[in-house]
């Protein structure tokens, strides 16, 4: 990797892609695999892992099924707001149940997804959290029926 402006995306080499695609297949994959799967040993495998999760570009966490560890209720917002996107994208951000934000352009200004423990949760979040803040002209809620997909495979380029 290298220097870089806080705008713009690292330059990764071919093994550090290497590396988080093994990562994304695996977040769990031993050092000592991928290092193997990379040809560098595990030592250099676990510095390049360090300094690429230092970096923001990869984040290893557990990934769950939302409906099985008691979140009965998923939804996504589409906000159409006024004023400063990013003051109010940040305000969103720092939601508990919003586990995704992002400012778009289209019909919404702001989408955010929220985990909630059902309806009521979700009423709540949305009538005395969302629609309160300031710059929050409309809310339009997409409830989730069912999830049938959620990967993080996708690789690099």
């Amino acid at each position: 990797m290298t220097p870089r402006h806080p705008d713009t995306p690292p330059t990764l080499d071919e093994t550090s892609k290497a590396i988080i695609e093994q990562l994304q297949e695996d977040g769990r994959r031993p050092y000592a695999a991928i290092a193997k799967a990379v040809g560098l040993s595990e030592a250099a495998v676990r510095q390049r892992v360090q300094r690429l999760t230092d970096a923001g570009v990869v984040q290893i966490v557990a990934v769950t099924d939302p409906v099985q560890v008691g979140f009965a209720r998923q939804a996504m917002i589409g906000i159409k707001a006024e004023g400063d996107l990013e003051a109010l994208a940040d305000a969103l951000a720092g939601l508990p149940e919003v586990d995704y934000v992002v400012i778009t352009a289209g019909g919404f200004d702001v989408l955010v997804e929220v985990v909630c423990t059902g309806d009521d949760h979700l009423l709540a979040v949305l009538n005395d959290r969302i629609r309160t803040l300031p710059g929050v002209r409309t809310t339009e809620t997409f409830v989730y029926l069912k999830l049938r997909k959620q990967q993080y495979d996708w690789g690099t380029r």
